[in-house]
């Protein structure tokens, strides 16, 4: 941790510098405070409506600056040239790996608990409550499933060939694999051979990130999750992060660094 640590916290420091967060942050108060303001006939299911608006466009969010700001950081060390003085400390690569995927990770951590405030407040506003266990949930799972995107887009840095296409292309995935995931058993049922094979193999192989997905756990007012369930999915998250971590270390002892 010695090296690792002081990589992830010039990480951190250089991604609130960006903008990229202030202004995500921004839009999500405005639109949820505009969509607040507007009310529809007195319905009294606009506070569901407000909040489920709201952590959509928190994931949104949080999707965007987890990815696009991993999927610069190895490439932008090797255009400055950063990465020679860097290994030269000495700090091994699989350090690096480590250090920028923790800095990234804490930072889109830092992001949520501002944005869940947020949430928090705009929730009291309407409903007078605050199921404190119910927010800790969703909070730490978003940010496990965070930790493999985060992953994910590191690996991916090594892979493509510029932080635009990587971020596009990984944004693309996990949008896929929170929309139709979890449906794709249901899809591979309905395929001939060999293709419900390559489908189910998908299935299973796939980090499904929907499993972190506890909005309507919020929208909807319902009981905490089992703390047991909440375990399970947090080792979940943390095996698929090393795989794609190894996948990212394994890429960057291969590459040159210029």
């Amino acid at each position: 941790m010695n090296a690792v640590w002081p990589i992830a916290t010039v990480v951190v420091k250089e991604l609130y510098r960006r903008k990229d967060f202030y202004v995500l942050f921004v839009l999500t108060a405005l639109i949820t405070l505009l969509m607040g303001s507007v009310t529809f006939f007195h319905d009294d299911r606009i506070a569901r409506y407000l909040k489920e608006l709201c952590l959509l466009l928190i994931w949104v969010s949080t999707l965007v600056i987890a990815i696009t700001a991993t999927a610069r950081q190895l490439p932008a060390e090797r255009e400055q040239r950063t990465i020679l003085p860097l290994l030269a400390k000495p700090v091994s690569r699989g350090e690096v790996v480590v250090g920028k995927f923790l800095g990234c990770w804490l930072a889109c951590g830092v992001a949520l608990v501002v944005f869940y405030l947020f949430f928090g407040v705009v929730s009291a506003t309407r409903e007078h409550a605050w199921p404190l266990t119910n927010y800790f949930q969703a909070l730490w799972l978003q940010w496990c499933m965070l930790a493999i995107v985060v992953a994910m887009s590191l690996a991916g840095s090594l892979v493509f060939a510029a932080p635009s296409s990587n971020a596009t292309i990984v944004f693309l995935v996990a949008s896929a694999i929170l929309l139709v995931g979890r449906h794709l058993n249901t899809v591979a049922l309905t395929l001939p051979e060999p293709a419900q094979t390559l489908v189910y193999a998908l299935y299973f192989a796939l980090p499904h990130l929907e499993l972190f997905d506890l909005r309507d756990l919020l929208v909807h007012d319902w009981a905490p999750i089992a703390w047991w369930a909440w375990a399970a999915a947090t080792l979940y998250a943390l095996a698929y992060t090393w795989v794609f971590l190894l996948v990212a270390w394994l890429s960057f002892r291969r590459r040159p660094l210029v």
